[in-house]
């Protein structure tokens, strides 16, 4: 009898609250192995704690994605503990989408944001590329609608997100056919649930905070965990790679004006 193919294993960098955390619980849940690259230890620690069920399927890496030795370190305790990769999850970013005016935003801050929420995606994609040759795998960048539509004084965060939306294709082709590389634009999603113990938050929504989406509701984190699922999947998405999915509930696709 021929050996059982390992569960695969993916590297999800901002797996400890929100939207990262809710795509780290989607693939433990259906026999993925999950390393969890987080900056804040105190949510990472949290983390092994609520997926205790899965303790031998589930580590937390302490790791900065803005910077390259962290980075490195991150992949490499990742292959120490699993011996394989076949998906990441690039996720991890400062999450505020304000900024200062722009006549009075400082470059140390507009460095900041670029640094984490974009040039974060490319180191790990740089690192994680020899493992992921390896195993055919995928990339799966998480960005924004952002990327597309603003409100005032938000130029360093949906310039970093734009940036996601363009480096996804730019790494598709470059990496293909042995590694698939996708981009997910969420909208709003709720997450004030989802957070470390000491910042969590039942969420306060109006009717109209749901009734605006075309979808009915505003999102949850399970809803781009499945696109993430399914992006990473070689069976299911194999022919998919390049692409940016928005996930949105219809909102990008509604005609809105002052009333």
């Amino acid at each position: 009898m021929a050996d059982a193919k390992p569960a695969p294993v993916a590297l999800v960098t901002g797996g400890a609250q929100g939207i990262g955390r809710g795509i780290v619980q989607w693939l433990l849940i259906r026999g993925w192995r999950v390393a969890i690259a987080d900056i804040d230890s105190e949510a990472g620690e949290e983390c092994l704690q609520i997926f205790s069920d899965y303790q031998d399927a589930v580590t937390f890496i302490e790791c900065d994605t803005s910077q390259e030795a962290s980075v490195q370190a991150c992949l490499a305790a990742t292959l120490e503990t699993f011996q394989r990769l076949d998906g990441l999850v690039n996720n991890a970013g400062i999450a505020n989408p304000l900024n200062d005016p722009v006549e009075t935003l400082s470059l140390d801050y507009w460095n900041r944001i670029l640094s984490t929420n974009l040039t974060g995606y490319f180191l790990m994609a740089k690192h994680a590329v020899p493992s992921l040759r390896q195993s055919q795998g995928a990339i799966v960048n998480i960005a924004s609608v952002r990327a597309f539509q603003s409100d005032p004084h938000q130029e360093a965060y949906a310039a970093a997100k734009g940036g996601i939306v363009s480096l996804t294709h730019a790494l598709a082709l470059s990496l293909g056919p042995a590694v698939r590389v996708n981009c997910i634009s969420p909208g709003w999603i709720v997450v004030s649930d989802w957070k470390k113990a000491s910042e969590r938050q039942e969420p306060d929504l109006r009717e109209v905070d749901q009734v605006q989406h075309p979808a009915g509701r505003a999102g949850r984190p399970e809803d781009i965990a499945a696109m993430v699922e399914f992006l990473l999947s070689a069976d299911k998405a194999e022919f998919i790679t390049g692409q940016n999915v928005v996930i949105d509930g219809g909102m990008n696709r509604k005609l809105v004006y002052a009333e």
